[in-house]
């Protein structure tokens, strides 16, 4: 296979670069080994040493930033003794693991659920035993993509479970949590986490002869079993693999080790390179669910050589003897594990750092005629980073070219002679540690002066596709990361203005192809992604706001419901919510009292505290509904918030539900009702504007038939101001995220610590329009509640819309807490919480 040719086309660039403060004496030095680890929630993890010049020792520290506020980074001194080696994160993206030169190995949690705030709660260690490999056990949750199949209309053809069992099960088959670890003298250790909490750790030897392992990695077999590679460093060493069996007897963890085939580099056996890479510096799984494929990088002091391995189930070939005792035929044949080189690169630079695809494509041994048809999939690229500062992005099988990114110190003119090129003074500036994201369209490094690096990795690789398979790829990630809850951002990285629109579109008809069922499971993922992508484009800024009221109008509505309760245990299926919904739809009727009495009441009764305490929820809803009603007579201007309301049948249907809950408690409780501000105190502000919402739901209630509301509804409307004080909406606050800033294509250099807005950058004033001025009142955007100008309460926001709420509840009612529980780990759309400094306003 031809190795890498220079001044290919590129297919990667810098997003932007974020490093530390330039002292006189810098504190953060990159620490050796210097580690990273990329979550499926895009937070990023990496580790630095903190240099005390008063004592000169070392602090072990641990950083970890959004990828969308990377200079809000979290600090936190790891309490290692010895330099950390391992990060790894979990399948929620919720919980990092660290381990150390040491042996010790702790499990961080977030605090309050807040991105940037995080504990250590429990560990393990193995004293004195250097860590080299780690990983979380398999909880047997595997979803395969199939690119080939990527315009198929169904998501069940497009992205399949496959049966996978857990590392271990509890009682009952959910899967039991923990970690497995290798150590430096050829120990496996595995702890288990119990449900009370408690740790159950055990430690044993790979195999009866002991030897030292420099390199280690694990991957899991569908079968259950933990399949462990080792190596001593030497290539003209074998690659060790032992299978590892874990299971929980009497109460205690027991681990059981079987020795697999080994293997030799290639390299080792070629006369012509026999003792040219005497070490192996690279061993890793292709995946971590792919224990039959490896990745093995053999290096000397300038160069390296990348070989990927197959296992493979071979027929034994049985001596013609006893063929004639006794013939083989077919099944019959014994069989053998062996491995089989796929393929190998020519002579490379030195590589520095090596990162795989986490995406799930499943890939046979014989799929080469595939991959290469869909060779443009940025999921089926490896990222190899040279001493030289480039990175290159090659096949995972057949290690063939397919992007490549040439860092500051690695320009150079592609005609020029390597004898020729002048020595750069000084060490050369190479990524030490990188990681893929979890739709392999962006690259993190972290550097040998400990700046992150953020790349672009173009969905088509950096080749000339028309727009539409461009258009293609980003969407079948969308639809990814929709089915699997993964954050999207490293997908918003490729959306140019020019493309949300189409991208929307699209987004939606796939949606409405899907069954009932998937679509209500999927409702507020997609209205999510879609506000995102509308924060992309100028021309669809205003539709953001809608989305985001969309999102708040369902989760009240999902609320207010679930608080209703049937009035005799002994009733048909429905719950009272079902049946308000389906009455409503009925009775088109335009007046609440009439619809009202079709309801039963008693299964409307609530305490009065908890009327008084949705007050301000249900006072959103009313503001609400006078806003669009007010906003009729100007339909025809798309950069209005809640334009699109005003055609969106279901919406307007969830408004009308409320609205006759809302009457109904009003008779319970008065003073939990909307307040209104009248010109005439005879006024029935309620009925006026219910009759007028049915109206205009009448006109799209069908998806298919949408009419144009008449002359009377319009006019009824613009009389509306004169009637009743028109409320300001209070839409999101800007989002101050990076996401907008990288539009250009231009690199943005940021600085940890520090906000963007104070290295340079000017805030993107797209949302001005729709904000609170500075030292105006702030308001609580779930609880409607007002914060005043400048808060005292610490507050939370949330990472992608920029949404705010309190960090604890003011409120102790049930139903609140009810309410509150629907965000309390999550924003309503999605994003991480981040806690807020007091001085945010």
């Amino acid at each position: 296979v031809p190795g890498p040719v220079r001044g290919q086309t590129a297919g990667m660039d810098l997003a932007y670069v974020c490093e530390w403060e330039k002292k006189p004496k810098s504190n953060h030095c990159p620490s050796i080994p210097l580690v990273c680890a990329w979550s499926c929630r895009n937070l990023i993890a990496f580790t630095t040493d903190l240099r005390n010049e008063e004592e000169k020792d070392l602090t072990h520290m641990v950083h970890i930033i959004d990828t969308e506020h990377p200079w809000d980074v979290y600090s936190v001194n790891s309490g290692h003794t010895e330099v950390i080696t391992c990060l790894e994160w979990d399948q929620s993206g919720s919980r990092l693991l660290s381990a150390d030169a040491d042996g010790h190995i702790k499990c961080w949690s977030m605090t309050d659920h807040l991105a940037n705030s995080w504990e250590n709660t429990v560990g393990s260690m193995v004293e004195g035993d250097p860590v080299v490999a780690l990983s979380w056990l398999h909880n047997g949750v595997k979803l395969a993509l199939h690119v080939e199949k990527s315009g198929a209309s169904n998501f069940g053809e497009k992205f399949s479970r496959v049966k996978f069992s857990p590392s271990l099960t509890l009682f009952g088959g959910k899967p039991m949590e923990g970690w497995i670890a290798v150590t430096i003298s050829g120990l496996v250790t595995v702890s288990l986490l119990k449900p009370n909490g408690q740790v159950l750790t055990a430690t044993e030897s790979l195999c009866r002869l002991r030897c030292r392992v420099a390199l280690a990695d694990v991957a899991f077999t569908g079968g259950g079993n933990i399949v462990v590679a080792t190596s001593d460093g030497s290539s003209t060493s074998p690659v060790q693999f032992y299978k590892v069996c874990v299971s929980v007897v009497n109460e205690k963890c027991k681990i059981d080790t079987e020795i697999l085939p080994s293997l030799f580099m290639r390299c080792t056996t070629d006369p012509a390179r026999k003792d040219k890479y005497p070490a192996i510096t690279h061993l890793k799984f292709l995946a971590r669910d792919m224990s039959e494929q490896v990745l093995l990088c053999a290096s000397n002091q300038n160069n390296s050589i990348v070989e990927c391995w197959s296992l493979r189930k071979e027929g034994l070939p049985v001596n013609n003897i006893f063929q004639q005792i006794s013939p083989v035929v077919g099944d019959k044949q014994p069989m053998i594990l062996k491995w089989r080189i796929l393929s190998a690169t020519n002579d490379l630079d030195r590589v520095s750092a090596v990162a795989l695809p986490k995406l799930p494509i499943s890939l046979t041994n014989t799929d080469l005629k595939v991959a290469n048809d869909t060779k443009f999939f940025p999921g089926l690229g490896l990222a190899l980073a040279f001493h030289d500062g480039s990175v290159h992005i090659v096949h995972r099988l057949s290690l063939q070219m397919m992007a490549v990114f040439y860092g500051s110190s690695s320009q150079r003119p592609v005609d020029e002679p390597s004898l020729k090129r002048p020595r750069t003074a000084g060490p050369l500036v190479h990524f030490k540690a990188m990681q893929l994201s979890w739709t392999s369209l962006a690259l993190a490094g972290v550097d040998s002066h400990g700046k992150l690096s953020m790349l672009r990795i173009s969905p088509s690789m950096g080749h000339v596709l028309d727009m539409n398979m461009s258009l293609r790829h980003l969407l079948f990630l969308l639809e990814y990361c929709m089915v699997t809850g993964y954050d999207w951002w490293d997908i918003l990285l490729h959306v140019q203005p020019s493309m949300v629109q189409n991208l929307v579109e699209k987004l939606h008809e796939e949606y409405m192809r899907q069954n009932a069922a998937l679509q209500q499971v999927l409702s507020t993922r997609i209205v999510a992604m879609k506000a995102s992508l509308c924060k992309l484009s100028s021309s669809t800024i205003a539709r953001v706001c809608d989305y985001h009221a969309k999102l708040f109008l369902i989760a009240i509505s999902c609320t207010l419901k679930s608080l209703l309760r049937p009035h005799f245990l002994n009733t048909p299926d429905k719950s009272p919510g079902d049946r308000l919904t389906e009455i409503c739809s009925k009775i088109t009727d335009v007046d609440i009292d009439k619809v009202m009495i079709n309801l039963k009441t008693e299964e409307f009764v609530l305490e009065m505290t908890t009327l008084q305490s949705l007050q301000q929820l249900i006072q959103w809803v009313g503001d609400f509904v006078l806003y669009l009603l007010a906003s009729l007579p100007n339909q025809g201007s798309p950069v209005r918030p809640g334009h699109s309301f005003l055609r969106d049948g279901a919406s307007l249907g969830m408004f009308r539900e409320l609205m006759v809950v809302i009457r109904i408690w009003g008779l319970l409780k008065p003073s939990c009702l909307p307040v209104y501000t009248a010109t005439s105190d005879t006024q029935d502000s309620m009925s006026l504007l219910f009759r007028l919402l049915t109206k205009l739901w009448l006109c799209c209630r069908e998806e298919n038939h949408i009419t144009e509301p008449d002359d009377a509804l319009i006019d009824e409307c613009c009389l509306l101001p004169s009637q009743l004080l028109i409320p300001n909406i209070d839409w999101l606050p800007i989002n101050d995220g990076i996401i907008s800033k990288l539009q250009n294509k231009q690199l943005v250099r940021l600085q940890f610590g520090k906000a963007p807005g104070l290295v340079g950058h000017t805030v993107s004033s797209q949302f001005d329009a729709f904000v609170r001025a500075p030292g105006q009142p702030k308001i609580d955007h779930l609880r409607r509640l007002h914060l005043g100008a400048y808060p005292t309460e610490e507050c939370k926001s949330c990472t992608r819309c920029g949404c705010v709420t309190m960090l604890k509840s003011p409120n102790k009612v049930t139903a609140v807490k009810q309410w509150e529980q629907r965000w309390i780990k999550n924003c309503l759309c999605g994003g991480l919480w981040r806690k807020m400094p007091l001085s945010y306003s």
